[in-house]
């Protein structure tokens, strides 16, 4: 709660800061925070703020005074390389004739500490201006952009105070994926990747070498805990349970990183990952080294694996084979010359060269007006010391990274000014100004920042997406031991697409692991055998469980599959259904054959003999459409054999509806003119003749058609389809067809039940019909056959198990079909061939005419 007040009171201090700027009488400055500072003055100033002393030493306030001075300690050779990369690309800039030519940058640049707070401070300072102006005199000119910062935490605060007055602020090392939002960070950029791809590449890492569990070690400050937030999201993905969360940081006291050390003892984890800066994760790093834990497999973010306070032999005990992601490198040949002429000697009020003497040299440099302490003990240096031929690291610029990305910084806002300045981009053959120097407003150099793009002069295209972020990609990094020094081998790849996607590449084969090499497993469960399932474990993670005997079908085995008696394999189901070949399916397609047969073999007779009064008696034109819709309803059964497939779940059924329906329309059509013939006897009664060939065909089209109309509707609406049943048996999966819709498959049988009712109802009225060859009465007989058939098939449909269902429907409609065939017909083919003195019109007319 403390630091937000402070960041209120700073706020509000800042805003009467830029307020002051506006004075008839210039700049009055309310107050200062007296910070050291690199400085040099040029026609457009560039700030910049870096963590180069790495620790805040905490001062208690009394508040009846001013705070002291704020002390800070830890000089950081690696960030002081940022700082002097920052002061290099700058001159670089201003000897370059094309880029802002005539123009001079200038540039401030001030230490944070590492400390948000400080960095606020840093901000404040670089926002106001100079520290002492004539108050008669006008305001120098202020920094255009800023350079900043390296923590997110510290890039969160300096953003958050310095966005609403649309400062540019591009940073060269703050990851967290929070300052993409453009509505709370508007003129936030950056020239490293966001954490929301670092987190995607080390998920990606984690699933990549198959480790289920594993621990992690935040920064307890923004950058660690957005970090570990995104990384469990995605890993979470996988089914990679995450043991603990630990949280370090620099400010934290031993007893604290020894609770973190406990921790890690006590898990069963072998594999860890520290999303960490290095000032944070650094004591902890001690502590392991001091208790000897070896044999974790560490796994690192961008922030510490190639920095070289923590890369030696000492810490290779215990975190050698450490695997993680790091920025693309570059070399830039020309720096090197410029680190090595930095001296103590050109200018001693330079802040931080001591120091950075003091490092390199090992000896303190004797300085005009400068008076050593006397209880310094250190050694005097003699004044010959030269940097030429040091074999510091520091001095190694074939592989930079960060110390690039601050690079990029400083040509991105210098391009940015460029185009503001000269209206258009470098490299144009005439320049020439379009706006004045003292007009350059930070939001203009923002608009132009977020439109820059360019290649500079390695090859690298430099530009910022809509949210500030340039294009991820990252090298994957491994600590290996060669000639007794820590070296950072690049032994992969990982590149991210505009849509999201990732490749990765990695050279399995060159990784040193800390076990050696072979990867290193991470589980919390073993794979449970064959013949064991997993049984979760109460209050732990997925990843954890028991392996319990099978007490039935092993659950891993998939749909398709069932387990075997010894439950350690899994063996293919049965698919069952109605086939050709077997048994059954070819005793009902010879039954289906020899009906279809004897239909055609009975309309061959019919049209035979069709002049006899058997024949003439029975109506051969209705007939012989009866038969013909039995030959098709024998020939329905041979569609609901075989493999179901789409097309013939539509067809079976239809088909079966459709045929049957014209069927039992033909046999309507013949007992409303047995009944209408009837009638035709009586004197005066005409009913026959408006009841003609033309009336029976109309219908029989009607009735045919209403059913074809239910049809269509149901193969338009939810038609039949394939089918596989899993419920019936753990050994066989049935397919069959569903009928899509149980209210349309009922709707066909109810339409021919209700044909089927109407014509029984007519037959059975007109059964005693004085006529020697009354057909009403066999009509009668074979409906009540047709009505018992299908009565008793709805349920024994509806319990008959798997291919069993598919049988009874077929033997349904063959049996239906049958008794029509041999009830109606049956009796004409027998006087026809048996008794052919009764085919005569007087037997058939005989009581009529006695």
């Amino acid at each position: 709660q403390s630091f937000y007040k402070l960041y209120f009171l700073l706020s509000i201090l800042l805003f009467l800061c830029v307020l002051s700027t506006n004075t008839v009488s210039g700049c009055e400055l309310f107050g200062r925070f007296d910070m050291p500072s690199l400085f040099k003055e040029g026609d457009i100033m560039i700030g910049g703020i870096f963590p180069i002393l790495i620790k805040q030493i905490l001062s208690t306030s009394t508040f009846d005074k001013e705070p002291p001075k704020v002390q800070c300690e830890g000089f950081d050779l690696r960030i002081y390389r940022w700082t002097q990369a920052m002061i290099f690309a700058i001159e670089e800039i201003n000897n370059d004739p094309a880029l802002l030519p005539n123009i001079s940058l200038g540039y401030r640049i001030l230490n944070s500490c590492a400390s948000p707070t400080n960095a606020l401070r840093a901000a404040l300072t670089l926002a106001s201006g100079a520290e002492e102006v004539d108050v008669s005199s006008h305001c120098p000119p202020a920094i255009s952009a800023l350079i900043a910062e390296s923590g997110s935490s510290q890039s969160i605060a300096v953003a958050g105070i310095l966005g609403p007055f649309h400062m540019p602020i591009i940073s060269y090392f703050s990851t967290c994926a929070c300052l993409s939002d453009r509505t709370k960070y508007p003129t936030f950029f950056r020239t490293i990747p966001s954490d929301y791809f670092q987190a995607k590449a080390l998920a990606a890492l984690v699933k990549h070498f198959g480790w289920q569990w594993i621990g992690a070690i935040q920064s307890d400050n923004d950058y660690g805990r957005n970090g570990i937030l995104a990384f469990k999201e995605e890993v979470e993905k996988f089914g990679v349970c995450v043991a603990f969360v630990a949280s370090v940081l620099r400010t934290y006291t031993r007893d604290e990183f020894l609770e973190v050390v406990e921790i890690i003892k006590q898990s069963s984890v072998k594999v860890i990952l520290a999303f960490s800066v290095d000032g944070d994760f650094y004591p902890l790093m001690q502590e392991i080294v001091n208790q000897n834990i070896t044999g974790i497999q560490w796994i690192s973010c961008v922030a510490w694996i190639t920095s070289s306070r923590p890369s030696t032999p000492e810490m290779y005990r215990s975190f050698g084979g450490t695997v993680g992601f790091v920025m693309q490198k570059m070399a830039i040949p020309k720096l090197n010359h410029f680190l090595t002429s930095i001296s103590p000697y050109i200018d001693p009020n330079v802040p931080f060269v001591k120091d950075f003497w003091e490092i390199i040299v090992g000896c303190t440099p004797v300085l005009p007006g400068v008076h050593a302490a006397t209880e310094d003990t250190t050694k005097r240096c003699t004044g010959n010391e030269t940097l030429m031929n040091s074999e510091n690291d520091f001095f190694n610029v074939t592989e930079l990274r960060v110390t690039y990305n601050v690079y990029k910084a400083v040509y991105a806002i210098a391009h940015a000014l460029h185009q503001l300045v000269f209206c258009q981009p470098v490299g144009a053959q005439t320049v020439k100004r379009c706006l004045n120097l003292s007009e350059i407003q930070p939001k203009e150099v923002s608009k132009k920042l977020q439109r820059v793009n360019f290649t500079n002069q390695f090859g690298d295209e430099v530009f910022f997406d809509e949210n500030g972020d340039p294009p991820a990609s990252y090298d994957v990094i491994n600590w290996q031991l060669i000639n007794g020094k820590v070296q950072h081998v690049t032994l992969g790849h990982l590149t991210f697409a505009a849509n999201g996607d990732y490749k990765l590449s990695i050279e399995e084969e060159k990784i040193v692991w800390r076990t050696g090499k072979k990867v290193p497993t991470s589980v919390c469960s073993n794979v449970c055998p064959v013949g064991t399932r997993k049984a979760q474990i109460r209050g732990k993670p997925i990843c954890c469980f028991d392996c319990v005997p099978c007490a039935a079908d092993c659950t891993p085995c998939p749909k398709e599959y069932w387990s075997n008696e010894r439950k350690d394999d899994c063996i293919p189901r049965t698919i069952e259904f109605l086939k050709y070949h077997e048994p059954m399916g070819i005793a009902l397609t010879l039954v289906s054959l020899l009906g279809a047969s004897l239909s055609l073999a009975t309309m061959v007779v019919f049209i035979n003999y069709r002049e006899t009064p058997v024949i003439k008696a029975s109506n051969f034109e209705l007939s012989s459409l009866l038969l013909f819709s039995l030959f098709l309803c024998f020939l329905c059964p041979l569609t609901f054999l075989g493999r179901p497939t789409v097309w013939t779940c539509m067809l079976r059924h239809t088909a079966f509806g459709v045929t049957f329906a014209l069927c039992i329309s033909c046999v309507l059509g013949k007992t409303i003119v047995v009944v209408t013939a009837f009638k035709a006897t009586f004197p005066g009664n005409n009913i026959a003749g408006k009841f003609g060939h033309t009336q029976q065909r109309i219908i029989i089209c009607s009735c045919t058609l209403i059913q074809i109309v239910i049809c269509v509707l149901w193969l338009s609406l939810n038609p039949p389809y394939p089918h596989m049943l899993f419920t019936y048996s753990n050994k066989i999966i049935v397919l069959e067809c569903n009928t899509g819709s149980q209210a349309s498959f009922y709707a066909v049988l109810g339409y021919i039940g209700v044909l089927a009712i109407i014509c029984l109802i007519l037959a059975f009225m007109a059964r005693k019909l004085p006529d020697n060859f009354n057909e009403a009465k066999l009509i009668t007989f074979s409906l009540l056959i047709f009505c018992a058939v299908w009565i008793t098939f709805i349920p024994a449909y509806i319990s008959s198990p798997g291919k069993f269902t598919v049988a009874v429907e077929i033997f349904a409609i063959l049996s239906s079909a049958f008794g029509l065939l041999s009830s109606i017909f049956a009796p004409k083919c027998y006087i026809i061939f048996l008794k052919p003195e009764k085919n005569t019109k007087k037997h058939v007319m005989g009581k009529i005419i006695n």
